[in-house]
């Protein structure tokens, strides 16, 4: 049986693969400058991203991933809304509660 970490790394793992399906992704001005080729490459690095670890991961839950583009560090972020985009989800590991909401910024927004 999965635990509920489990739970969430999978259904972030899904959303993430599919590149917002099931939520909203949303990219900051940073990436929006880049050549779209550029942007590209860096959507499919997120969603190909498998470099987790107990330093970038440490509840399991596969939400936050950083890696180098060029000669810039990328970042990205899954967060987690109520259906409404009003508040935090009560229940991330609940897709019918839960609106996930990916950034992708470059290291230097943050």
């Amino acid at each position: 049986m999965e635990s509920r970490s489990e739970k969430i790394a999978r259904l972030n793992d899904e959303f993430r693969k599919a590149i917002g399906q099931g939520g909203h992704v949303y990219m900051t001005p940073g990436i929006q400058a880049l050549p779209p080729k550029d942007q590209f490459q860096v959507f499919n690095l997120v969603r190909t991203f498998n470099d987790f670890s107990e330093g970038n991961d440490p509840y399991g839950e596969h939400d936050f991933g950083a890696f180098d583009f060029k000669a810039d560090r990328i970042f990205w972020k899954i967060d987690y809304f109520d259906k409404n985009l009003e508040y935090g989800s009560e229940d991330p590991a609940d897709p019918e509660k839960t609106t996930r909401v990916m950034t992708v910024m470059m290291g230097w927004e943050y």
